[in-house]
């Protein structure tokens, strides 16, 4: 009995800090893609949310993509995000006798989702859109030359606009590459100095030493690149400057926190 308890002490001790590290930590706009997707909202919006419907009977012809260009025509704030997903109409546009007359030649109309989702997950989707519609920008001058050296550079390709998303990595630790603001971040990147390292040589020495870390990272379908050579002078503390915005609640597009932790793995 006693060594049965003691093996089951020890799987315990083991057992609880691995889940633990292996947990996914999805952030806010992330989640709110996923549910996106699983909610129907890419049935109109199309995939992303980038490429809207055909939409019969209405002047502008198609449903609104979650793009800065056609999101501004429709919502200046997160908070007008939250109402047309919640009513199926901003408060602004529920008081336009145009508005109205539009909406009811449209083949498509906007549902509400007040009463299908809970408030946080309106938070995600608010987030989502936020992110996709370039809502949240930095105003400092080397964060914001960090983000369009970033852009540049095709970061956002994996790591998703502005760095916000997660986007699904199979054979990698937690099934995605990590985002920039989520929870991840401080367990890969302890500074400047190791953020450096894995900008220029796609690994942190760091992780290089640990045996466990190199088998996800080289079973992982997406690598990081080594970008070394392709880097302009001063990209690296730039980028940085811009990471340090992002995780700061400057940076934040949800209406909640955009670092609040998810053990949501869908």
């Amino acid at each position: 009995m006693r060594v049965a308890l003691a093996i089951l002490l020890l799987l315990v001790i083991v057992a609880v800090p691995l889940a633990l590290a292996v947990a996914p930590h999805l952030p806010a706009a992330e989640r709110g893609r996923r549910l996106a997707e699983r909610t129907g909202c890419f049935a109109c919006h199309g995939p992303g949310g980038q490429h809207g419907a055909a939409n019969p009977g209405r002047n502008d012809k198609t449903v609104p993509d979650f793009d800065d260009d056609d999101m501004m025509m429709y919502a200046k704030s997160t908070q007008e995000i939250r109402e047309w997903i919640e009513d199926g109409v901003s408060k602004a546009k529920a008081n336009s006798s145009t508005w109205k007359e539009q909406r009811k030649r449209g083949a498509l109309k906007m549902p509400a989702f007040e009463r299908r989702l809970g408030r946080r997950q309106i938070d995600d989707l608010t987030a989502y859109v936020a992110v996709m519609a370039e809502m949240n920008e930095p105003e400092d001058t080397l964060a914001h030359h960090g983000l369009e050296r970033a852009e540049a550079l095709g970061c956002i390709g994996c790591h998703g606009p502005g760095g916000r998303l997660a986007q699904r990595n199979p054979g990698s630790l937690k099934g995605y590459v990590p985002s920039w603001d989520g929870g991840d971040f401080p367990d890969l990147v302890h500074d400047r100095a190791e953020f450096g390292e894995w900008v220029e040589h796609g690994v942190s020495k760091r992780f290089q030493k640990n045996s466990l870390a190199m088998h996800f990272l080289r079973r992982a379908v997406l690598h990081m690149p080594a970008y070394g050579e392709r880097l302009a002078p001063g990209d690296v503390d730039a980028i940085w400057a811009y990471v340090g915005w992002l995780r700061s609640p400057a940076g934040s597009v949800s209406l909640t926190s955009a670092h609040h932790d998810s053990t949501e793995a869908e």
